[in-house]
């Protein structure tokens, strides 16, 4: 498949005939993509339940809630903090000369969502945002298996989100964190690119520029869809959906920044400052190398380690991802959060974390396993389980280091 392919050359799974009027027959075809993706879905609640069970077991034997550890932990606490009583935070770091936290760092899609919820329900707003995690991790999960079904099938689709489910870091996808809302928006986004739904594409990117900085990747992948569909078919040069799904992409995300920047007194670019302050900013990798440079010669938290090899792994699956030449659109969104994550200061420890989006780095291994035999699938999972429900635990009740 070519990497200049706006949309995949593989038939779409049979879709049932319609029974009535459009909106019974939009409904139709959703239950049945439902139906299609549910045991993936399954498979996915299985394992994640279960990775939230060990660790929900081990901190009660030290002595700490699990609730609190997955809804009110590092980010957690300003997501919440946003939710009550919105922005105007501003904390000087006590142990970092110069650092300053200011909580227009953090974008307002998920604790909006959380607000609301915890406003129309009894929840608290700890709870609300463990709610809105966990509903958008089912929804990244589909959205994850409906990219997978259009590109390779539903054995591929299902491994996919199987492998999106036990990563590493996987038991960020159930804490009150932007990833899976953003994983979501984005997944959905680049599956109405992959089916022509260029309007959606573009609704659904202007949505996730709202939810985290790193959702760029996002608008990048709807603009490069859009340049390329119009360069290979004329007509859709005059088709108005493809030229407003386009113009909506980069709403949400610039909306947002200039926003805070005004916001915090720094003009259109000032949000840039404040991610300064934090100690964050694109420097190109320096500071990453640096960092590996002290992992090699000095020993370090075991969450370093990992991270040196998760971004190793990603490198690699990226490389294989490109040689599979996957549509454009979705070798772009990859790229522009392997720059960002790879390039970006500081937060060594996060940078796992930013890649929980990057589900397409998974494709290659997905297709690798779906050819495998089901012994070795087996084994495969079984190992990766191990690590990712002993890893999340240790992130969570061991590691002191901000996720």
């Amino acid at each position: 498949m070519s990497a200049d392919t706006a949309v995949p050359v593989r038939t779409p799974e049979p879709r049932r005939a319609p029974r009535g009027g459009g909106g019974a027959h939009r409904v139709d075809r959703v239950r049945e993509a439902l139906r299609r993706a549910l045991p993936a879905l399954g498979l996915y609640a299985v394992v994640r339940l279960t990775g939230m069970t060990v660790m929900a077991a081990w901190a009660w034997w030290i002595g700490k809630h699990p609730r609190t550890l997955l809804g009110h932990l590092w980010d957690g606490i300003w997501y919440a903090g946003i939710a009550r009583n919105g922005y105007g935070l501003v904390v000087p770091s006590p142990t970092t000369h110069g650092v300053v936290f200011n909580d227009l760092a953090f974008f307002p899609l998920f604790p909006g969502l959380v607000r609301a919820v915890a406003t129309l329900s009894p929840f608290t707003v700890v709870t609300a945002g463990l709610l809105v995690a966990w509903a958008s991790a089912g929804a990244a999960a589909w959205g994850i298996y409906a990219v997978g079904e259009r590109l390779h099938g539903r054995r591929v689709a299902t491994l996919l989100v199987l492998l999106w489910g036990l990563l590493p870091h996987a038991i960020v996808q159930t804490m009150a964190y932007t990833e899976s809302l953003m994983t979501a928006l984005a997944a959905w986004s680049l599956y109405a690119l992959l089916t022509g739904r260029r309007l959606w594409a573009g609704v659904l990117a202007l949505l996730a520029g709202l939810s985290r900085p790193n959702a760029i990747a996002v608008v990048a992948a709807v603009l490069c869809a859009a340049v390329l569909t119009a360069r290979q078919d004329p007509r859709a040069r005059t088709d108005w959906r493809l030229w407003t799904g386009a113009a909506l992409a980069p709403l949400g995300w610039a909306g947002y920044v200039a926003w805070a920047g005004f916001r915090a007194g720094g003009g259109v670019l000032g949000y840039f400052e404040v991610q300064r302050l934090w100690g964050s900013r694109f420097d190109f990798g320096h500071d990453a190398l640096r960092f590996i440079r002290h992992l090699i010669i000095a020993r370090d938290h075991m969450a370093y380690y990992v991270t040196l090899a998760v971004l190793a792994v990603a490198l690699v699956a990226l490389v294989f991802l490109a040689l599979d030449r996957p549509p454009a659109a979705l070798l772009v969104y990859v790229l522009v959060l392997a720059v960002i994550a790879v390039g970006g200061s500081s937060y060594f420890a996060s940078k796992p974390r930013f890649l929980l989006p990057a589900f397409p780095l998974l494709i290659p291994a997905a297709v690798a396993m779906a050819r495998a035999r089901p012994r070795t699938v087996a084994v495969t999972a079984g190992a990766l389980a191990g690590l990712s429900f002993f890893y999340g635990t240790y992130l969570l009740t061991v590691a002191r280091i901000p996720m």
